[in-house]
Parts: structure tokens; C-alpha cells; sequence
């Protein structure tokens, strides 16, 4: 059998299923060496023992980083790394995949890096993953806004429409690149096929940042992939859904891609760091061949399922609302976003984490995310929909809106100064009240979920407090 073939028992029946990173870190332990190199706990020796005790001694002793054991180098990508993300290409459908530590975000920063660079013109969309706009400060490249659609009733942004597109590229001709989100973090859809159409037309490359898609590619009820719908680039952040360990994604070339990878490798060769960690690469091998085996696929079938069975149940509390696809945009029916009649977000939260131990993805002013991961049982929908109905029909206090904060920025940027010039121009630190008037030096971003509240260059007005009831200071361009 080859050595980067997995054996792998599902309903009594072997698989065969390649990994190849995990494969070389099973013979690396199973074919100890005296190691005289780094990292400096030596297998675990030299760590804390209450630490080696709760994550264990084997792990400690698989922590390692590329150059031994036979596991290959990341960049350039040689060996059982190289071999796991061509499996990964094939099974995403991309023409290239580069493995990413530091999350999605070190996908965003090498796009911007590699494809853009100062003064070009990029259309983003205003609810984008603050990477994006570090990439484009790095790059020195320019954001030009589009706004997507306003869902008012959930105080979020919902889809772009193609026309909207096509309407900035007509007007601005000097707009070298598309890039937007799809789906939003709450899970609204757009249409990335028109959206790519248009971006064709127009002879500009289409990024999608579909770090909260990487599912789609293997479920039929979920919607389609960028990757085949014309996008050029497509990051995907695996530890979101797909089974990887925390900051572990992906970056994928299309297939018709207009784009150079190795302009990528160049890029992501400066940002990732030269002591690679080997778990986290394994783990990125192993969530892509769990995907592809039938106990994988069966998760996910298993979460779409549960996710139904949870909407469905939604549906028949009183006074609790979802958000759901029939209101007139598509959703990613795993993502589900709901509010209670008289509740703020935060406080429905807090509710169900303390009187019932249930902790959601995030809460803002209006409801609460709740993702449907490939973990979750049906047992745990059916224990969250018996809090919900309860918490629904209880007569809970909430002085929440009495302190007038917002956590979703729906505000559109009036930039007054270009991005990079803003972020390194000298500063002042000054009190919020104080900066309304004034051009904001840095990115204010909450996570979740990591959309800008301010960006450098922009004017501060006072629709900007509401979102900024945590922060006592702001960075200022120096008057």
C-alpha cells in the first residue's frame, strides 16, 4: 500500500483515503530520532507539566515544523505539503491551493501583495473582513466602495447585485479588480455567476472571500462554490467549518484563472512564518480528506439536516424570528441568524450562555448567529430549541437598548485620505467624542465579525459612536 494512503474504517467497510501530511507525522512518531533542532521543548520534555498533562504528551511530541522528518517545506512546497495541497486542489476544483497559517486573513494580505499595488483602484464591498483593507494598506492600493443591499429589519448587509457592479466598472475605468465576500457572515448569498459574468465583460480579475463557504463544494443543498462560478481567487477558511484546527485556510487559483500563482507563493513566502507549524498544516490535510471520505459527507448531510430540523422548530415559537431565504435573497441554510420580540442580541446571549450553558458564534443589537457545525448532534438542536422556546415565552428584562450601542456598521466611508497615507501619517491620540470631525489613523474592526467600523482616511462623524461605546480613544491623522 502507498505510505500516504490512509486506511480508513466507515461502517465496516475499509477506504482508502490519501493524507499525506498526516501519514508523515504518524511515521515521524512511530520512527522516534534524537532531535537536536527546533522547536526547543524537545517532543514535549521541556514543557510545563500541567500543559503536557491536558493536551498530552503525543501531541507535544508531533509539534514540529517542515525541513524534518521527511515532511516536506512549504514554501517552496516540496513533499508530503506539496502532495496535500494538489489533493486539496482537485477536491476544491482549483488549478492551485496553498495551505494558510494566520487564517484567511494571510490569503487577503497575499492577494492584495501579489495583485494589486499603489494608487490601483479596487472595488470591495463595504461589509469586508478588515484583512482586506490591511492587504490594501499594505499594497497601497485604493478601496472604492460598493454597498451591498441593507436588510433593515436585521440591521445587516445582505447580497450584491450584479448591476451595481457593472453600474461602478462603467463609471470608473480605472478599477483594476473586483473582490467581495460571499456569504456574509450571517449567511446571505449573492450571485457570484452574473457577478463573474460582468467582471469578464469588463476584462477585471473577481476575488471571493468565501472564508465561511468552504462546504459548498461537497453538498448539493448548499449553495455553489466561486470557484466554479468564475471567480478568479477564492480563500476559504477551513477551521471556520470545515473541520481544521483554529487560523487554518486555504487560498485557491481558479482554474481559468487570469491570475499568476507565483505571484501568490512570492507574497505568502514574505507573510507566512519560516517555522511552519506541521499540526496545523496536518490538520488543513486531514479536514480535506475527511471531507472526501463517506462518514465526512455524512456529516455534512447531518448538519444540513440539523439545520432544518432547528429552523423548523424556530418557526413555531412565538415571538422569535429567523432569517431566512424566503424574505428574497438566498441564504446558507446552516447559518442561522434570529432575534426574540424584546430582546437585544447581547442580552439573548447572555441568557443562553448562563442559564443554559449554550454559546453562540456572536450577538449584536438585534439577534444572535448560531452556526450548525459538522460536530453538533441532533441531540444539541433539540436541547437549543427548548432554551429558545423558553427564553421566547419568559418575560425577561432588558435595559440593553438603553445604552444606544450598534455593533454592525452600516454606514457608508467618507474617505478623505488614501489608506496608506492615513495609516502611516503622524498621529494623535485623542477622546472619541473629541475625533468627530477629525480623519481616523487606524482600523477599528470588533471580531466577530472583523468588519470595519472606521478605516484609516476616514471622516469620523457622529454616526460613528453608537459603534464605538467600548473604545474611550481614537488614532487621529495629526491636525
Amino acid at each position: 500500500m502507498n505510505k500516504n494512503i490512509l486506511k480508513i474504517n466507515e461502517m465496516d467497510k475499509v477506504i482508502e483515503v490519501k493524507a499525506p501530511i498526516v501519514e508523515a507525522l504518524r511515521t515521524a512518531y512511530e520512527n522516534p530520532t534524537y532531535q537536536f533542532h527546533i522547536p526547543g521543548h524537545t517532543k514535549g520534555k521541556a514543557i510545563f507539566k500541567d500543559f503536557r498533562k491536558l493536551i498530552g504528551e503525543k501531541a507535544l511530541s508531533l509539534d514540529t515544523t517542515d525541513e524534518f522528518d521527511n515532511l516536506g517545506t512549504l514554501h517552496p512546497a516540496t513533499g508530503p505539503i506539496k502532495e496535500a495541497q494538489e489533493l486539496a486542489a482537485q477536491a476544491f476544483g482549483a488549478r492551485k491551493t496553498f495551505f494558510l497559517l494566520n487564517g484567511s486573513t494571510a490569503g487577503n494580505l497575499a492577494i492584495a501583495m501579489a495583485f494589486t499595488k499603489k494608487g490601483q483602484k479596487v472595488l470591495v464591498n463595504r461589509n469586508c473582513h478588515r484583512s482586506i483593507l490591511t492587504g490594501l494598506i499594505i499594497s497601497g492600493a485604493e478601496p472604492v466602495w460598493i454597498c451591498p443591499n441593507r436588510i433593515e429589519d436585521w440591521s445587516i448587509w445582505g447580497n450584491i447585485e450584479a448591476a451595481q457592479i457593472e453600474e461602478m466598472l462603467k463609471k470608473d475605468k480605472d478599477i483594476s479588480m473586483v473582490w467581495v465576500t460571499n456569504p456574509t457572515y450571517e449567511g446571505v448569498v449573492s450571485d457570484i455567476k452574473s457577478i463573474s459574468a460582468v467582471c469578464k465583460k469588463y476584462n477585471v480579475p473577481l476575488i471571493v472571500d468565501e472564508a465561511h463557504g468552504c462546504l459548498w463544494n461537497f453538498n448539493k443543498h448548499l449553495p455553489e462554490t466561486a470557484l466554479k462560478l468564475g471567480a478568479d481567487a477564492v480563500v476559504h477558511s477551513l477551521h471556520k467549518t470545515g473541520g481544521s484546527m483554529s487560523q487554518t485556510s486555504m487560498l485557491h487559483i481558479s482554474k481559468d484563472s487570469c491570475l499568476d500563482e507565483k505571484s501568490v507563493e512570492k507574497a505568502l513566502k514574505l507573510l507566512h512564518t519560516t517555522s511552519p507549524s506541521l499540526i496545523l498544516l496536518g490538520s488543513l490535510d486531514a479536514a480535506r480528506a475527511n471531507l472526501q471520505t463517506k462518514s465526512g459527507l455524512k456529516l455534512i448531510d447531518k448538519a444540513v439536516a440539523n439545520a432544518k430540523y432547528l429552523r423548523k422548530r424556530l418557526d413555531e415559537i412565538p415571538n422569535l424570528h429567523q432569517l431566512k431565504s424566503d424574505f428574497g435573497y438566498k441564504t446558507d441554510v446552516t447559518k442561522v441568524f434570529i432575534k426574540i420580540d424584546g430582546l437585544s442580541g447581547k442580552r439573548l446571549e447572555s441568557i443562553l450562555e448562563i442559564d443554559f450553558g449554550i454559546e453562540v458564534e456572536s450577538a449584536s443589537d438585534i439577534g444572535v448567529l448560531i452556526l450548525c457545525n459538522l460536530g453538533n448532534k441532533r441531540s444539541d438542536f433539540k436541547y437549543l430549541a427548548d432554551a429558545l422556546e423558553k427564553i421566547a415565552s419568559e418575560n425577561h428584562k432588558d435595559i440593553y437598548y438603553l445604552e444606544k450601542r450598534k455593533h454592525m456598521p452600516m454606514l457608508e466611508p467618507k474617505i478623505v485620505m488614501s489608506l496608506r497615507d492615513a495609516y502611516y501619517a503622524e498621529k494623535e491620540t485623542i477622546k472619541k467624542e473629541d475625533a468627530i470631525g477629525r480623519i481616523s489613523a487606524e482600523v477599528v474592526a470588533e471580531c466577530p465579525p472583523g468588519i470595519s467600523i472606521l478605516l484609516p482616511g476616514e471622516l469620523i462623524t457622529e454616526e460613528h459612536l453608537p459603534y464605538l461605546n467600548d473604545y474611550e480613544t481614537l488614532e487621529v491623522v495629526k491636525a
